[in-house]
């Protein structure tokens, strides 16, 4: 009896652990980051001077780049270099088990004719399927693959180039220049309606920019070390990929929807020790807009974000807008956030239009200097607004050892009155030079543990 009783206790003892180590997220954080890693790659390698390229900065290398990497894939995979020089290119596919290794010196600068980024791919362009332009560098179905080194990838975006087709005067669109706000909605139209995929035909004459880096259900995914420079739209966008590490990278670019990293409706993916000086948001996760999002219901998980630097943008770490089809687990720790033209630090923003799931988010050790707005902000009126039937589900936000020096609102959290934010956790915060009141609208649960604002306690909820 006395050892089927110490048995009891120990097999209590064991579950008990294993609960506890369950319920801390950090231990999860740590798994993830665990299993994903660097791919490796056969000791062939394959120099794209071999194949006709010419690092002069003028001559077009799209084929010796084609070359190179489907040699090397050919070959069962291996490294395509990049030597030093400045070598000009359209898109680049990359293919399984080819890791482009840009060496130091090396430039890559992508064309500015969007000719060369034809024929049409199948693409996710601000969360939405389509056939349009080529990303600069893209993989569909991939495994192994990766981009590595000290060089430059220059996508040579400016208010001359790529940036005007957004249609904004500050970027250099000028009254009777084309712009992509004719076929943005129609793109929108056709998604509500359903059109499949492949019959929602862009490229030419819709002036939809395309991404800089796009693998498409890839798998093993590796970006690391490289200076990525004025992308025509988004920088680096996994779109349906498993294990995907990000890494060292600076992502350099001011334009218009010059977002640094958004990984959508992705799984297992690391981000780390990077720095972003953007134009839009930093880093921001997203799972696909609306009807389209809804119809391939594939969510974001498994994302930490660790060690990176944040600077120009309208948020360093976001969640949305474009996330119908769900976001969680997502940590984020030790980074570093700050500039009078950074906007927010942390941003979750959707509608009733696009809906979706945001859960489990945890971010520690968080230091920001100076952002122009909130540096918590959540809304559920980004947009469109409150126009749809989708209403957002946010819950699980726990949030500890943030400091910040300057900012107008600690916090901005407006829910809805039929559908609160729920469970917010703050610990350890200190938010000092805050302008304005916070604004705290239908959330549930809301929960401050050492949390001072101007030097105040905040308890209660």
């Amino acid at each position: 009896m006395l050892i089927r009783s110490l048995i009891s206790i120990v097999l209590f003892i064991s579950v008990l652990g294993a609960v506890q180590q369950q319920t801390d997220p950090w231990a999860s954080a740590a798994e993830i980051i665990e299993r994903v890693r660097m791919p490796q790659f056969h000791g062939r390698s394959f120099t794209v001077t071999s194949f006709g390229a010419v690092g002069d900065g003028t001559t077009l290398n799209t084929l010796a780049f084609r070359r190179a990497i489907d040699s090397c894939n050919r070959a069962g995979g291996g490294t395509v270099i990049v030597p030093a020089g400045r070598y000009r290119t359209g898109a680049i596919r990359l293919r399984s088990n080819v890791h482009l290794n840009v060496q130091k010196d090396a430039v890559i600068l992508f064309s500015t004719d969007p000719n060369d980024y034809l024929p049409m791919v199948l693409t996710r362009w601000e969360g939405m399927e389509l056939m349009n332009y080529s990303p600069l560098i893209y993989a569909y179905g991939d495994s192994n693959i990766a981009i590595t080194g000290e060089g430059v990838l220059d996508g040579q975006g400016s208010t001359t180039h790529w940036w005007p087709w957004k249609g904004n005067t500050e970027d250099g669109w000028k009254e009777g220049m084309p712009r992509q706000k004719e076929a943005r909605a129609r793109l929108m139209e056709m998604v509500e309606r359903g059109v499949p995929p492949e019959e929602r035909i862009f490229g030419a004459g819709a002036y939809l920019r395309p991404s800089f880096i796009q693998p498409y259900r890839c798998k093993n995914v590796a970006i690391v070390g490289v200076t990525l420079k004025d992308s025509p739209m988004w920088f680096i966008n996994p779109v349906l990929c498993t294990t995907v590490l990000v890494e060292r990278v600076t992502v350099i670019g001011l334009g218009p929807n010059n977002d640094g990293c958004n990984p959508e409706s992705s799984k297992d993916v690391v981000i780390r020790d990077c720095v972003f000086d953007t134009g839009d948001d930093c880093i921001a996760i997203k799972s696909g807009r609306n009807a389209d999002g809804r119809r391939i219901n594939v969510p974001s998980e498994n994302i930490v974000i660790s060690g990176c630097t944040m600077k120009e943008g309208h948020g360093g770490v976001v969640l949305g807008s474009e996330l119908s089809g769900g976001i969680r687990n997502v940590y984020v720790q030790d980074c570093v956030m700050s500039s009078p033209h950074l906007d927010r630090a942390l941003r979750f923003k959707t509608n009733s239009v696009r809906g979706g799931l945001i859960e489990n988010f945890y971010a520690r050790r968080i230091t920001v200097g100076e952002v122009r707005e909130a540096v918590i902000l959540v809304d559920f009126n980004y947009e469109e607004g409150d126009a749809g039937r989708f209403d957002p589900v946010m819950r699980n936000i726990v949030i500890t050892g943030l400091t910040a020096q300057k900012g107008r609102h600690a916090i901005y959290a407006r829910g809805y009155a039929r559908a609160p934010i729920t469970n917010v956790v703050l610990e350890d915060c200190t938010f000092d030079n805050m302008e304005q009141s916070d604004v705290i609208e239908h959330v549930r649960g809301l929960r401050f543990k050492n949390v001072r604002r101007n030097g105040v306690l905040l308890t209660g909820e």
